[in-house]
């Protein structure tokens, strides 16, 4: 048997605990789930649009340091302006397998808020056009639901043109 759905509730990741810290309001979303499932699974499951749906990417620059890109769900990166935005002359998605060290997060639970450094962060320009967007919650099984201009603020990141 599973947890308890009231004992799952109180469980905060260190993205919730951030926001709570900077006073900013958000809502958690939770679903059943032991192992990574892509942002459009999950989003069916609950019944969510795509277009306010957003996914987590890191990827490592020729410089040899991360930067974090969220878009859509149903979207892909473009490396070409994510790396643009970043003032980089590349830059590549990052190893599943290095995604536990470089963020502290593991594959479908990672989230922008929170990681092991804050690196730098675009968020798509789509964002600003929802009252609220949908991001990981910081481990499987759980989201956060927040509005996209207080992301960017406990995030420090900005808004760019980084899908094809």
């Amino acid at each position: 048997m599973g947890k308890s759905k009231e004992k799952e509730k109180d469980v905060k990741t260190n993205a919730m605990r951030i926001l709570d810290k900077n006073k900013i309001s958000y809502k958690v979303n939770t679903y059943e789930c032991d192992e990574f499932i892509d942002g459009i699974h999950i989003a069916d499951k609950l019944n969510q649009p795509y277009e306010s749906s957003f996914k987590t990417l890191v990827t490592i620059g020729k410089s040899r340091n991360y930067y974090v890109f969220v878009i859509p769900i149903a979207q892909e990166l473009d490396l070409k302006k994510a790396a643009k935005a970043v003032e980089e002359k590349s830059v590549e998605m990052i190893h599943v397998k290095d995604i536990n060290q470089v963020t502290g997060y593991i594959r479908g639970g990672c989230t922008p808020i929170g990681m092991k450094k804050n690196y730098p962060t675009v968020i798509h320009s789509s964002a600003v056009a929802f009252d609220t967007i949908i991001i990981s919650g910081g481990r499987i099984g759980s989201q956060i639901e927040l509005n996209p201009n207080d992301l960017l603020r406990v995030t420090n990141g900005k808004l760019a043109d980084i899908i094809v």
